[in-house]
């Protein structure tokens, strides 16, 4: 899969990673938190804190183990819910949700694969969704994608599209810790 990119989707603030079938061109849309989005946006445009961040660090005491991480791999979805798992390079799989998963993933230049099940479960056709017009096809699960209809999901798909060509890693920046 490759990671198009991250976006937040308004109104309600819910950032999401978009990953892409290189083979098939399907998207598979993944809600996650602000923190994973900030570190797979960030990672994405080169920039790196001066100190570790938790996704650098997890990478960082997985070597220092002595073994690696060869690949995320998104293995299922159940009720919207994404479920991953990092594989190691000692044969170890580790439970993950997709959004660390693949943070880690971008970090340690793994490859992030997805289950046949998910691409069919929550994989959405770029081709079907720009010829929403001519062919409704609503058979994409609404509590997977949480896009109804062929032509909000093709809306869907061009604001992200829009999205990723004008984001930068300020969008993403926390203005500090708060005070009370």
């Amino acid at each position: 899969m490759t990671v198009l990119g991250v976006r937040v989707e308004l109104p309600g603030n819910q950032p999401l990673v978009l990953l892409q079938d290189p083979g098939t061109g399907t998207l598979v849309p993944i809600w996650i938190g602000a923190p994973e989005a900030s570190a797979i946006a960030l990672w994405q445009q080169g920039i790196t804190a001066p100190r570790p961040m938790t996704h650098d660090l997890l990478v960082e005491v997985v070597a220092a183990a002595g073994t690696t991480i060869e690949a995320a791999r998104i293995s299922s979805v159940e009720e919207a819910v994404f479920h991953a798992e990092l594989v190691l390079g000692n044969g170890a799989r580790v439970d993950a949700r997709a959004s660390d998963a693949i943070a880690c993933a971008l970090r340690a230049e793994a490859p992030v694969l997805c289950a046949a099940e998910v691409l069919e479960a929550a994989g959405l056709d770029p081709d079907q969704a720009q010829d929403a017009d001519e062919e409704p096809e609503d058979d994409v699960d609404e509590a997977v994608t949480g896009v109804t209809g062929a032509a909000q999901r093709d809306a869907e798909l061009n604001r992200f599209r829009e999205f990723l060509d004008t984001v930068d890693p300020e969008d993403f920046a926390d203005d500090g810790p708060s005070q009370s």
